[in-house]
């Protein structure tokens, strides 16, 4: 098991097939998924799936999602990371997208404040990005105020697979 990198409360590492059940927790939640165009699954099958494919983008990209596990319980919060995007969006190809999922009864804890904020560290730190992009739902209040404290920067609104949402970017 890879720990990528952790923080005083949270240890990211990789997701792992184990976290199968914990997944399907986070992705079967309707109010997980309100703002993010599609909907939860509804079969652990599915939570399998988007495991593998995770683990993929790790061997194909070096990167992609994180477990966000709690140090002290070590349970499973959600994830966290870096993805890079290659298809276009918002006339960018080929970046490093910074996001975040955490199981409902995380919400408003900081974590995704705390983990995404790490995520950062790694991205320029470890992988000497120069820079790293976000979006977010334009009706995301709670992911608009994450990326603001974090340090992004909004920088516009565009219109992604028909909903208007925030674009944002931080440079090394």
């Amino acid at each position: 098991m890879r720990i990528f990198t952790e923080t005083p409360r949270l240890l990211l590492r990789e997701i792992l097939p184990a976290d199968v059940d914990s997944l399907f927790e986070l992705d079967n939640d309707p109010e997980v998924h309100r703002y993010l165009g599609n909907k939860p699954i509804q079969t652990k099958e599915q939570a399998a799936e988007m495991i593998a494919f995770i683990r993929q983008q790790y061997v194909d990209n070096g990167i992609g999602r994180w477990a966000v596990i709690d140090k002290q319980t070590n349970n499973f919060l959600g994830w966290a990371g870096l993805k890079l995007i290659t298809e276009q969006t918002n006339n960018h190809i080929n970046y490093l997208d910074v996001g975040y999922r955490l199981i409902k009864k995380y919400w408003g804890l900081g974590i995704a404040t705390e983990a995404a904020r790490a995520s950062l560290a790694y991205a320029f730190n470890e992988l000497q990005a120069t820079a790293v992009y976000a979006i977010t739902d334009s009706n995301n209040a709670a992911s608009h105020h994450v990326l603001l404290k974090i340090g992004l920067n909004f920088v516009e609104t565009f219109v992604y697979h028909g909903f208007t949402h925030n674009w944002y970017e931080i440079n090394r």
